[in-house]
């Protein structure tokens, strides 16, 4: 059985290191239904949660605006998301992990998912000149210095 305090912790756990869960075949059956029974808007809201709930960390207050009304509308976002996925599209394949592999199976389902949502945000043009902005602050000669084939 899904302990309801379990799911939050399976989903971060999931999602921030999913090198923590194994799954087997039940895991992967549960997995590719939640892949298949979710949206982009699904994956985006799933994306903006972990944002919002990694916010909160006193190192990361201060870059963002992000208020209590936002983080109960994530919050209530994830859990409509949870609700659906593990209660109505994918119940049997749910039931049938959770038997098998117990909560390990919603660590790596989740995992997987918080991938997918990272993947999407990733394959945006923003996103990606965002992330490969810090190059041109690489000292390049050490790089060379290293990296080269003298």
């Amino acid at each position: 059985m899904i302990k309801p305090l379990f799911l939050p912790i399976a989903l971060c756990a999931a999602i921030l290191c999913p090198c923590a869960a194994v799954a087997g075949p039940t895991a992967e059956a549960l997995s590719s239904c939640m892949a298949d029974s979710s949206t982009g808007k699904d994956r985006k809201e799933l994306a903006r949660w972990i944002f919002v709930a990694m916010s909160s960390h006193p190192e990361l207050k201060g870059l963002t605006t992000i208020t209590p009304a936002d983080r109960e509308a994530s919050d209530k976002d994830i859990a409509r998301l949870a609700t659906r996925l593990l209660t109505e599209s994918c119940s049997k394949q749910a039931q049938a992990a959770m038997s098998a592999e117990g909560n390990t199976a919603l660590e790596a389902a989740f995992g997987m998912l918080g991938q997918l949502a990272m993947q999407e945000l990733m394959a945006d043009p923003g996103v990606k000149v965002s992330f490969s902005s810090y190059t041109k602050y690489l000292d390049r000669a050490k790089f060379e210095a290293v990296f080269s084939k003298k």
